[in-house]
């Protein structure tokens, strides 16, 4: 990345749009984002709003399983170098099994966890195996977290601090509240002195994402995409390699700007 450049990545739920076109969308953000996060379809996905629910359930019906998520990424790892960690809920692990989905996310070139429904208080369970296999595990703060909980996490976490802008789901509106978020990630940013503080949920543009990158070493962007993609596949005029092309464009400006290089937007916090 380029001096006074922010970290971007990007979310994909496996299996969305169909179980063939995840990959391709996965090899097309690779000429934007810095890392990407995979996600696991879960029937029931508590921090997601209404985009990310849908594209999860659009995914299980399409026949994505634990193990078609853990073939993309292997598939994805073994042509790119960006790394890629997953996203998702902690039964499907459970009940695919502590010790054998960690050596699996490991063997599949897996870098990190984001496992949303896990206190880290509980999180000893996954933690360990994980540490065994080499993958980072990585919480996430939200506008309520307690100042000395937050410096708490970032002890505990590896790879990054996820900052949850508002105390909502995935896909909330950031528009009318993005002073205060601002104020949260000004507030928030000393505490986090391990990892790096990467910022998401209801990031929707360039502009928000340069606004709040300001405070925090870098952004995260799903349900806008999701959203994108939606739009997209149901269009039948499209090819879909126009479609490729058109997010490609998408990520690129989320990343840089319309006209600018994301740098020289951002300055350093």
């Amino acid at each position: 990345m380029a001096r006074n450049e922010r970290a971007m990545g990007l979310f994909l739920t496996s299996g969305f749009p169909t179980l063939d076109t995840t990959l391709p969308i996965l090899e097309t953000f690779c000429g934007a984002a810095d890392f990407i996060e995979l996600g696991m379809p879960f029937s029931d996905p508590l921090a997601e709003g209404p985009p990310i629910q849908r594209s999860s359930a659009r995914a299980l019906r399409n026949g994505a399983s634990m193990r078609s998520t853990l073939d993309i990424a292997r598939k994805f790892t073994s042509r790119h170098s960006r790394p890629l960690v997953l996203m998702g809920y902690i039964n499907p692990i459970l009940r695919f099994g502590l010790e054998t989905f960690c050596k699996a996310a490991r063997d599949a070139g897996v870098s990190g966890l984001i496992v949303p429904d896990l206190p880290p208080d509980e999180a000893l369970i996954l933690a360990e195996p994980a540490t065994r296999a080499g993958l980072d595990l990585i919480f996430l703060v939200a506008p309520n977290t307690p100042g000395l909980r937050i410096e708490a996490i970032d002890q505990q976490s590896t790879g990054f601090v996820y900052a949850v802008s508002v105390t909502g789901v995935t896909g909330s509106r950031l528009a009318c509240r993005i002073g205060g978020v601002e104020e949260y990630l000004r507030r928030i940013r000393p505490l986090i002195q391990r990892n790096p503080l990467l910022v998401g949920f209801g990031i929707k543009s360039h502009a928000d994402a340069a606004r709040l990158c300001l405070h925090a070493d870098g952004f995260i962007v799903g349900s806008a995409l999701v959203e994108r993609i939606e739009r997209l596949w149901s269009n039948r005029l499209l090819t879909d390699g126009a479609r490729l092309q058109s997010l490609a464009d998408f990520v690129k400006i989320l990343k840089h700007g319309p006209s600018s290089p994301f740098g020289t937007v951002v300055a350093s916090p």
